[in-house]
């Protein structure tokens, strides 16, 4: 249970530094919302989750999983309120986070695990074809918005930003937390794992709800893809060297 109050820890003190460099760095309103709900948060579910499977094997589940969850409270409370921010008032900002499913639907898985609840076969099976057919909605809607994105008009100042905050700054400031912590070398690994994943689909999806430039989302997403795919060699050999896994 402590290893998701380490990745908020990590979490706060990045958004807390973007906070800060983000009024000089945007001048839009919109910018600087994207930026604050999306950097810092990443796909740890349908990436992290078969990622931590391939790398440290099927005893990482229940790692990756709670801070998968952990992630999905973030992304469902500040970022919609950043999301939402730019186009409502304080007040409709913050109730249009007690709106979102996800977020009480996480509470009640976690209350189903803590009470050790265990669920129909059959009951089990509905929820993962729920979970499954979402999965495919989230990459349909972000394709139709990627079909759309043009080179010449995307915010590159923007995208490289995010790019920055997810890929250099959230793992260098996760690796000094978790180092300070003395995690265990395993559980280290997998957390710093689940840091340099990249954004998660469906910022675009909130992004299009709350009407705040979904195509911009889209381009963030993207960029951050791409730039793991770059950096995951030299991710691994960090895990390698200050973990040992």
């Amino acid at each position: 249970m402590f290893t998701p109050v380490v990745y908020f820890i990590i979490v706060f003190i990045v958004l807390a530094l973007s906070l800060v460099i983000a009024k000089p760095l945007f001048k839009d309103g919109s910018d600087r919302s994207i930026f604050f709900a999306a950097a810092t948060v990443g796909n740890t579910g349908n990436l992290g989750i078969p990622l931590g499977i391939a790398l440290f094997g099927e005893q990482s589940v229940p790692y990756t999983s709670i801070i998968n969850i952990a992630n999905v409270l973030f992304i469902y409370t500040f970022s919609v309120y950043f999301f939402a921010k730019d186009k409502f008032n304080f007040k409709d900002s913050v109730v249009s986070i007690f709106k979102i499913p996800a977020i009480w639907f996480a509470l009640i898985a976690l209350l189903i695990n803590y009470l050790h609840i265990n669920l129909d076969t059959n009951i089990n099976r509905v929820l993962e074809m729920g979970a499954y057919a979402s999965i495919v909605l989230q990459l349909v809607i972000f394709g139709i918005y990627m079909s759309e994105i043009k080179i010449k008009t995307t915010n590159w100042k923007l995208s490289l930003n995010i790019v920055l905050i997810k890929h250099i700054v959230l793992p260098a400031v996760g690796l000094v937390v978790i180092l300070y912590f003395d995690l265990d070398p395993y559980v280290g690994a997998i957390l710093f794992m689940e840091l340099m994943v990249p954004l998660a689909v469906n910022n675009v999806n909130l992004a299009a709800i709350y009407n705040c430039r979904p195509h911009d989302t889209t381009s963030a997403i993207l960029m951050t893809t791409i730039a793991f795919l770059l950096l995951m060699y030299f991710y691994l050999e960090m895990i390698h060297y200050f973990f040992g896994v």
